[in-house]
């Protein structure tokens, strides 16, 4: 061992913390918020408050008296703060038979396009076949042609089949559509070819390889697709008031427009309906967010 003085000169061990020289050890030093942070922050905070307002004023005036919601200039708080309004909701309406056919036609729909959809979707990505590319094309022509014109044949189908008034007869046309098999294709295509030639070598047929290999691969893509087809089913307006006219066989977003009268809607009773069906919703997308989140960032990744 030499002299730690040699040569004039003093070795000391390096520091390995504590404050910096000159600065004092109950110092921390604090990031200033940049401009631009703070705008951001600001925008979103007032983008957040504008989407939320429908639903505080729809809440406030399902509290309100009929008297009170009609007054002019409107007011914002109720005076008279009423819970009676959910409860004539149930009298006003057949309404756990509608939240029960609201229930079974978003189910019936959302699993019937998972299914064949995601089919659909992994023989146009993934399959080859003569006129591939010619019929993903005529199935893409299809988001071209408002729903509107689809009703009339879809309704004689219906009719033919002898399933109006009933809950199949709600979800049966919505099991399959054009924007969901785009969407799982886009979602296939991400997937690299070694995964497909592995499972292959390990002696698996194109079934296993979709249902076992794929298809979990894909788990955002199909979230998406699944609060999408939910919220359409849930919401769907036209056709539930035209294939089932019974009140007993129709989804909640139909039965609330007969709440609206002729010369008075009791709107408190109507926004105390539209209130309660709308949860669902809020709880699917809730729930599945970040799924949606992430299949709506990837699904254009490669085409």
């Amino acid at each position: 061992m030499g002299d730690p003085t040699a040569h004039g000169r003093t070795f000391f061990p390096a520091r390995t913390g504590g404050p910096a020289p000159g600065g004092s050890p109950n110092r921390t030093r604090r990031r200033r918020p940049r401009p631009g942070s703070v705008a951001t922050h600001l925008v979103l905070s007032l983008g957040a408050l504008v989407m939320i307002f429908p639903f505080c004023w729809q809440l406030l005036t399902a509290l309100k008296s009929l008297a009170e919601v009609s007054r002019v200039p409107p007011t914002f708080l109720p005076e008279d703060w009423k819970w009676s309004s959910f409860d004539e909701v149930f009298t006003a309406l057949p309404f756990r038979e509608m939240l029960t056919n609201s229930a079974i036609n978003t189910v019936g729909r959302t699993a019937g396009q998972l299914v064949f959809c995601s089919l659909a979707a992994y023989a146009f990505a993934r399959m080859r076949f003569k006129g591939r590319d010619l019929l993903f094309g005529l199935f893409l022509s299809v988001l071209m042609v408002p729903s509107s014109l689809l009703v009339l044949p879809q309704y004689d189908i219906i009719q033919s089949f002898g399933l109006l008034n009933s809950a199949p007869a709600l979800f049966l046309p919505g099991m399959f559509s054009a924007f969901g098999t785009f969407l799982l294709r886009q979602a296939f295509l991400t997937l690299p070819r070694e995964l497909e030639e592995a499972a292959r070598i390990d002696g698996a047929g194109s079934f296993r390889i979709f249902w076992s290999v794929m298809l979990p691969l894909i788990r955002p893509a199909l979230a998406a697709l699944a609060v999408i087809t939910a919220m359409a089913a849930w919401n769907d307006l036209l056709w539930p008031l035209i294939v089932n006219t019974d009140p007993e066989a129709m989804p909640i977003s139909a039965g609330l427009t007969s709440l609206e009268g002729q010369y008075e809607t009791n709107y408190p009773v109507m926004m105390a309906g539209s209130l309660i069906a709308s949860l669902p919703m809020l709880l699917v997308y809730v729930f599945l967010q970040r799924h949606f989140v992430q299949s709506v960032a990837a699904s254009g990744v490669k085409s």
